[in-house]
């Protein structure tokens, strides 16, 4: 999991004029303090006031972040903000331009700036009740027993009726007959339990752990538990939706599998598109309190990729939001307008750029229809035969699934674990390695690209078929951070040029529309969480299109890059940066933020190893760290195989005792795997620390200190998404070795560094958030603890760096980048990419109805 550092300044300043004129007394008394502060952080006798921060004071974005944090300690100094530092890389130039942006009230000259009243913070939110916190975790782990119990009764009944039918015939149609109520029941279930807990969505407000949030939370868990969202991107996805209550029109299309929760509040026009990976759940976390609002698309409204649509906001008809962008509370884009950024603001790039093609209502019902035989005639009943047939195939364990032959022979359970698990891990990588460079290139030659396809047809089944199969994610976790992700990523598909290998050219996280269409650069390194667009959609059509990435790039986590993207060769990309599809093709420059803005591609500090790149010292340091991965590969494969050993173990041994125990052991059988999971992940985690802890570190990523953090993060941690919104998602951080205070809410955060992460008491965490502890920008590799004060808010999808300090109360709002080495102070509200102080932002927003009130209030 390689990570990107925004450890660079923008290059070139961008200064406000300045005259003599201009030069009073308080420009000259603030520019003497900025100094005097710079100088006191870098232990510098003098700082000129003309001098480059970076070029030539030799700083970096972290030791200038430290200097913003102690001008905003001083109130007779305005303050800057990271934005600020990137813009006006001078003393001199900083002053003139805070000094214009916030000018001071009229005085004598020469006399101070009269200083704002101080505002009185903000109110703490009420304290949660220790019971209620407590008898919320005990009621979820209620539904959740009661919920493993009721699904392992019907799946053993299930099998039994199955295995009734002697004959591959009857074995079919009992499956198909079994798996197809059962897939109704799971997509029904979920419709009338929200119906008759909630009714109809409101606008309201309510405490976390309370009776209203446990009836908010049922509905959450089931609807995302649901295997309606594997049909995202179909006719059938929004008809589900409005089954919901979401207000749909014709002609709708969304990818995103994130699932709305409050669908009464939300409504979308005809002729929308919503892209993958966007947020619109209708809710937000905000201080230990649950927010609804209403999220309003017009007609023919375009959502781009990795976006956050916050509560109580609209699109208007024809109105674009861009890629990487997000719509903080209460923002509204106006008819027709395209926005892009984040927080948005006004943009003239156009993001729908293919042409329409005939795709009315009579081929939407056409494809869902196809679609549902499929399901129901092919994928239910292989999985559902499938398993049963592998099963009964095995001597030793079809006597066991056999009522009348069952015998208690539990000498027998290892060996038939071993040769079962063993089989299963084999067939899994053999073929699946097969099937991912095979079917692929078969399928990806019917599709062309730069040609306009229409919506639910051949063509786009099988570009969805390809879509699906070269974006597993396990093969891209084995090889990940490693010199053999490059042959994994070539052989799919992917244009690698000539490979200048440095084993750690992609991070583990990768995902693409099409591996045929992606060309990279020789010598770029790309991190986490990159997706490529290289498919473009209209609400009735699509096209594939090439993406090209230059060469000696660096990109860094959580970026979206579309097809046209702007950029060439030797540029820094920085963490969830928004790629520009305007203007000049950036080269030999980095870009920041969302809307991005140009940085120098590099720093001093990051220069120290470059002469372990380069020749022999790279061959013997690369051979070494080639040599570790393929240990921690063997290792996390071993790993890995184990788990799967122990859960085939558990399945004998229920299957083994079900005669004696009846459907108990069955049921119990969902509740042991997570708990097992868990307990064995954690286990595996504490051992490769041995049960120690991280420590900040300043390294090259051939020193062996980030090999051992690398490791880390093959530990999968996916399990974590169960606990979301319980009070037992803090009690496994809590294991994992974070510093985590009481009655926290996680929402569905990530935190890559446990043990360098710390979070106060009653801090609010929501869905798609994330800690990180960690960057690396090229071959240098930084580390650092953050700290989370208590009653601290992270917004959707907001994302933390290392070296971070949020005073208490803080709140960080939705798709906000927050920079490593930021001080955040108390009860303050920051926002925006780069964050900086903006309380209309993180803020409460509007006034709306307080409940914890029986159901029937939110009807």
């Amino acid at each position: 999991m390689v990570e990107q550092s925004s450890e660079v300044p923008i290059s070139g300043p961008d200064e406000p004029a300045v005259t003599l004129s201009e030069t009073g007394p308080l420009r000259v008394d603030t520019e003497r303090k900025l100094a005097q502060t710079l100088a006191e952080l870098t232990g510098t006798a003098e700082v000129p006031v003309d001098s480059h921060f970076f070029t030539d004071l030799g700083a970096n974005s972290l030791v200038m972040a430290q200097f913003c944090a102690r001008v905003r300690k001083n109130p007779d100094l305005p303050s800057p903000s990271m934005r600020d530092i990137y813009r006006h890389p001078t003393i001199r130039g900083l002053t003139a331009a805070l000094l214009e942006a916030a000018p001071p009230s009229a005085g004598p000259a020469g006399a101070p700036a009269e200083q704002p009243a101080p505002t009185a913070p903000p109110a703490p939110p009420p304290r949660t009740g220790r019971w209620n916190h407590v008898l919320c975790g005990v009621f979820q782990l209620l539904f959740f027993v009661g919920y493993s119990l009721a699904s392992g009764f019907v799946t053993a009944r299930g099998y039994e009726w199955i295995s009734a039918g002697a004959e591959p015939g009857n074995i079919y149609l009992r499956s198909l007959l079994f798996g197809g109520i059962g897939f109704i029941v799971l997509c029904t279930f979920p419709v009338l339990v929200k119906w008759v807990l909630i009714g109809r969505w409101k606008p309201v407000e309510f405490p976390v752990w309370g009776l209203t949030y446990l009836r908010f939370w049922l509905v959450k868990v089931l609807l995302h538990a649901n295997p309606m969202i594997f049909l995202a991107g179909t006719p059938l996805y929004v008809l589900y939706l409005r089954a919901l209550g979401a207000r749909i029109g014709k002609g709708v299309t969304i990818f995103s599998r994130s699932v709305p929760v409050c669908t009464d509040l939300l409504t979308i026009g005809a002729g929308t598109v919503v892209r993958k990976d966007t947020y619109f759940l209708g809710y937000r976390a905000y201080a230990g309190r649950i927010q609804t609002g209403r999220v309003t698309l017009g007609r023919d409204v375009f959502v781009g990729e990795k976006t956050v649509l916050d509560i109580d906001t609209t699109l208007g008809d024809g109105a674009q939001l861009g890629h990487s962008s997000a719509l903080h509370r209460g923002q509204a884009i106006p008819d027709g307008e395209r926005w892009h950024g984040s927080p948005a603001e006004p943009a003239d790039v156009d993001y729908v750029r293919v042409e329409p093609a005939r795709c009315g209502t009579g081929r939407r019902a056409w494809f869902g229809l196809a679609t549902l035989v499929q399901l129901f005639f092919v994928y239910i009943p292989i999985a559902i035969g499938g398993v049963y047939m592998v099963f009964t195939g095995i001597p030793a364990i079809g006597k066991r699934l056999d009522p009348q032959t069952a015998v208690l022979t539990r000498p027998e359970l290892i060996p038939d674990a071993l040769g079962v698990s063993l089989a299963f891990f084999s067939v899994f990588l053999a073929l699946g390695a097969v099937a991912l460079y095979v079917v692929p290139r078969l399928l990806g030659l019917l599709v062309k690209p730069d040609r306009v396809y229409p919506l639910y047809g051949f063509h786009y089944t099988v570009h969805r078929l390809s879509a699906r199969m070269t974006n597993l994610k396990f093969f891209a976790w084995l090889f990940g951070d490693s010199s053999y992700i490059v042959h994994y990523l070539r052989g799919l598909g992917y244009d690698l040029s000539r490979v200048e290998q440095t084993g750690s050219n992609f991070g583990t996280e990768v995902q693409h529309e099409t591996p045929f269409l992606v060309s990279v650069g020789t010598g770029t390194m790309v991190a986490d969480g990159l997706s490529l667009v290289n498919a473009e959609y209209s609400s009735t059509s699509f096209r594939l299109s090439r993406v090209s990435i230059g060469p000696r790039n660096f990109l860094g986590n959580n970026i979206a890059y579309p097809v046209g993207g702007r950029t060439g060769e030797n540029c820094l990309l920085a963490t969830k940066v928004m790629v520009p599809l305007d203007g000049e093709v950036r080269t030999g420059v980095g870009l920041l933020g969302s809307p991005c803005f140009e940085i120098p591609r590099s720093v001093e500090r990051d220069a120290r190893f470059d002469h372990l790149r380069k020749g022999d010292e790279l061959r013997g340091h690369l051979a070494a760290k080639n040599r570790y991965n393929l240990r921690t590969m063997a290792l996390m494969l071993f790993l890995r195989w184990v788990h799967m050993f122990a859960l085939t173990l558990f399945a004998l041994v229920s299957v083994d005792l079900y005669g004696a125990l009846g459907h108990v052991v069955v049921g119990t059988f969902l509740a042991l795997l997570l708990a097992f999971s868990t307990a064995y992940y954690v286990l595996v985690e504490r051992c490769l620390l041995r049960f120690g802890r991280l420590r900040p570190q300043l390294c090259s990523i051939y020193d062996r200190n980030f090999w051992l953090h690398e490791r880390l993060w093959k530990v999968p941690i996916n399990y974590l998404n169960v606990y979301n919104g319980t009070p037992f998602k803090p009690l496994v951080w809590r294991m994992l070795g974070m510093r985590i205070g009481r009655r926290v809410f996680d929402d569905g955060c990530v935190a890559t560094e446990r043990t360098l992460t710390a979070i106060g008491d009653e801090c609010t965490l929501n869905a798609g958030s994330k800690i990180q502890c960690h960057s690396q920008e090229d071959g240098t590799f930084k580390s650092d603890g953050t700290t989370l004060g208590a009653g601290c808010t992270l917004g959707v999808g907001a994302h933390v760096h290392y070296g971070v300090t949020m005073g208490d109360g803080s709140v960080l709002a939705a798709d906000s980048f927050l920079m490593k080495g930021e001080e955040v102070p108390p009860n303050a509200q920051w926002g925006g990419n780069p964050a900086v102080d903006m309380p209309e932002a993180g803020g409460p927003g509007r006034a709306v109805v307080t409940t914890d009130a029986p159901a029937s209030a939110t009807r």
